[in-house]
This record gives C-alpha cells, structure tokens and sequence, in this order.
C-alpha cells in the first residue's frame, strides 16, 4: 500500500499539507458555515488518513474501503473539534478515524456477535466518543454505565465481545531494528524453563521405581487410563492397581523431595 499512488481516485503524491495557522483559520470559517472552509479542511487533511490505515494493512482489507471508512472519521473529527481545547487537531483526529475504521472491521468480523450485544457496544462507544469530547479525557468503564443506566459488567461484556482479533505477528514496535511482535510479549506458561526442569525430576524419579509401577502411572498419568482400564490391561484387579498406584506415587514423591 506505501507504494500505491492513487486511492479511491485521489493521488496521494499530490495530497496537500496544511499549516496550524491555516487549520484554525479554516476551522474558524468552517464554524461561521463556509462549506468551501470545511473541503478544504478534508482535503487537506487526507494524508492524515494515508498514515492511520497503513496501520491496518495486514488486516486482508482493501486500502481503497479503509480510506473511504478513515475519510468519514476524518470529516466527524473536523465536524465535532473543538477550537477553544489546547489541543492539536492531529491528536484529536487520530483516535476518531482509528476508531471509525476499527468499527467498519467489527463490522465486517467473520466472528459473530449478537445484536443485542452489539448495539450495547455502539451505544458505549458513542457515549465514550461524546463523553471524551466533553472532558476532553477518556470515560472509565464506570461513568459509560452510569450514563447508558446498565451494569458496568454488561458495558465490558459488550466492548469485550466487539473487540477483532488480532494477529499474533501484528508488530507492535519498531525501533529501526528488528520488529517486536504481539507473540513476543506473550508468555508460555507450557514450556517454561522450570515447567522443563520440573518433567526432568520426574523423569529420573520415574526411572527409579519399579517395572509395574512405571507401567501403572503411565497409563494412569500420561494415557489417561482409569483404574478400571489399567486393571483389564495388565491382568490384575481394580484394588491391586489402587495399592500398587497410592505406593508409587508415595515413591515418587520420596524421590523428588530427596
């Protein structure tokens, strides 16, 4: 997509920049009704949507249709920013058209999500969206329920259900060297160095008993066998598997505290 020099028709090798000055004055004529003020705000801020959707490149989506999704986040930010806030228009905009285009791919999720459940998500969304606007911060979880009159529980469940997957090699930073991925910040709990440690103990204490008391926690352990199976297996009765069972184990953590 980097090397792509027309979106939806508009050559982005041409894309125009526009000064702070020249923002506010267009922002303050926009505000007056001028609906040339208001393009020209638009197109001057296209590039700002060129550099959020490469974000989303890796999500399978078309560059053309993030456009189109981060440009109507775009015009809402332009719609609803407020000059009196020390604030740069940027670091308004930003976080409206990642949320218009993450909205558009929760849309589009193969992963379905009930209808109820999604319209208490939107309606969550769109408070946090008036709420952020008003206070010029992000609502907790709290205030959105406190002002949609639901549970806060139902208010994560919701959010919690829309949220898209992502992907385990999406990067997540970059300094100029290697990528750092989200599976590496992912732990594995299964192959641990002391979970490894751990199988070797038990391994040479293993090693230790007898043939049939091998025999019995294997199948017992790693087969998952009942007693009853491993009675028919090896030829003896349920009790004798029990015994012989409760004896080994007791050998084995004799050996492993040893």
């Amino acid at each position: 997509m980097t090397n792509k020099v027309e979106i939806c028709g508009v050559n982005t090798s041409k894309l125009p920049v526009l000064s702070c000055a020249r923002m506010r004055e267009l922002l303050a004529r926009m505000r007056q009704g001028d609906k040339e003020a208001r393009n020209e705000l638009i197109q001057g801020n296209l590039r700002l949507v060129l550099s959020v959707i490469q974000r989303f490149n890796n999500r399978g989506e078309q560059a053309d249709d993030l456009f189109q999704v981060g440009c109507i986040g775009l015009m809402k930010a332009i719609d609803n920013f407020d000059l009196s806030q020390d604030v740069k228009f940027s670091t308004y905009a930003v976080p409206m058209i990642i949320g218009e285009i993450r909205r558009y791919l929760r849309d589009n999720n193969p992963i379905r999500v009930s209808r109820s459940l999604r319209d208490i998500a939107y309606k969550a969304l769109q408070v946090r969206d008036q709420l952020t606007n008003k206070y010029a911060k992000e609502p907790t979880i709290a205030q959105l329920a406190e002002e949609l009159k639901i549970p806060r529980e139902e208010v994560v469940f919701a959010l919690d259900a829309i949220q898209e997957p992502i992907s385990l090699f999406e990067p997540i930073y970059h300094d100029g060297g290697d990528p750092i991925y989200v599976m590496d910040q992912i732990g594995d709990e299964k192959n641990q160095d002391s979970n490894w440690l751990d199988e070797l103990s038990i391994k040479e204490a293993m090693a230790k008993l007898n043939e049939r008391e091998r025999l019995i926690l294997h199948k017992r352990f790693f087969d998952g066998r009942t007693q009853m199976e491993v009675a028919q297996e090896i030829g003896i009765s349920q009790a004798q598997v029990s015994r012989l069972e409760k004896a080994a184990l007791k050998s084995l953590r004799r050996f492993l505290a040893s």
